[in-house]
């Protein structure tokens, strides 16, 4: 085979999971909305479950919903048949998945659940299947022809099963009115927590803030800009609040006669500040428009004291920027 045949072998298979997914999103019906209220309604958790490759397929479902918000716990179905029956409570709600809907090792799941009235969403492309003749909502898969030419590899049948996965979990989401901010505390590693880190979480505190007060000589603000090492200094009125800051752009403009001078006489006011919960995102766009190198932060609802110091260096060093 040449490099073209392998192309037209990976846009065919493509397009046949394409076609499928479409059929997929065309057959959903009252079903979906239903599964999507029981899990609502779960006291407690979301407990995925398939054989085979609808086990890796339920290993994703299962990592997709604790993350955004729906806990959520994958149970392999052999397993199941030899003590993990109990990690399953009766505040739970079972989606069980399988192509076709007879894999016999989810025999025990199904009974169990049945048994406890442990509510059960069933997942497969027979409506006449064991699984969602016993499910108490069945969602069924549309035939689709799987994407390997012969029928036997599972291919469009699974990428509908973890399309529909995504799809309970994203509604689930939104009805939650989950935002990125939570979607960050359940992802602080990695590119994404650093996309979805908050200024708070970067900011420097307490003694490392260069801060002066307006009626402090340049002599001794200079001083603290040089111990503190941000390459500025901000002016704090009597109540503490910030009024003003001292770039080195403020240096050179007074330079003629500088330690004559005090800082609040040198300060530029009403310096850009950003909130606490502020994406760092943001602070770093806000940086690049300005061409400054950090901000001061205070809370928008607080006193107008300065809360920390955002450097875009902080910033680089998780990556943003």
């Amino acid at each position: 085979m040449t490099s073209a045949d392998f192309l037209t072998t990976a846009r065919r298979v493509i397009a046949i999971e394409a076609a499928a997914l479409t059929l997929l999103g065309a057959a959903l019906d009252d079903s979906f909305a239903r599964a999507v209220d029981l899990m609502l309604q779960a006291k407690g958790r979301i407990i995925v479950s398939g054989m085979g490759k609808s086990g890796h397929v339920g290993r994703k479902i299962t990592a997709t919903l604790a993350s955004t918000g729906t806990p959520a716990q994958f149970v392999h179905p052999a397993e199941a048949s030899h003590g993990d029956l109990g990690m399953i409570s009766d505040n739970d709600v079972v989606l069980m998945l399988s192509n076709s809907g007879e894999t016999p090792e989810l025999a025990d799941i199904i009974a169990y659940t049945r048994r406890f009235g442990i509510p059960m969403i069933g997942v497969a492309s027979r409506a006449d299947s064991t699984l969602l003749k016993a499910a108490d909502i069945a969602i069924v898969l549309p035939r689709a022809p799987e994407a390997c030419g012969t029928g036997i590899v599972p291919t469009s049948s699974t990428t509908m099963t973890l399309a529909l996965g995504d799809a309970l979990a994203i509604a689930l989401m939104e009805h939650r009115r989950f935002t990125p901010a939570d979607f960050r505390d359940f992802h602080p590693g990695g590119k994404l927590g650093a996309q979805l880190s908050r200024v708070r979480d970067l900011m420097h505190l307490g003694d490392a803030l260069p801060l002066v007060t307006a009626d402090t000589p340049m002599s001794d603000a200079l001083l603290v800009i040089s111990q503190k090492g941000f390459g500025v200094v901000g002016v704090t009125d009597a109540d503490g609040r910030l009024t003003g800051i001292v770039t080195d752009g403020d240096l050179r403009r007074h330079m003629d006669g500088l330690l004559s001078h005090t800082a609040g006489a040198v300060m530029t006011a009403a310096p850009r500040t950003i909130a606490p919960d502020a994406l760092a995102q943001e602070a770093v766009a806000r940086m690049n428009a300005k061409k400054i190198t950090c901000l001061f932060v205070v809370d928008p609802a607080g006193d107008g004291r300065p809360e920390g110091l955002i450097h875009i260096h902080d910033c680089l060093r998780i990556g943003l920027g």
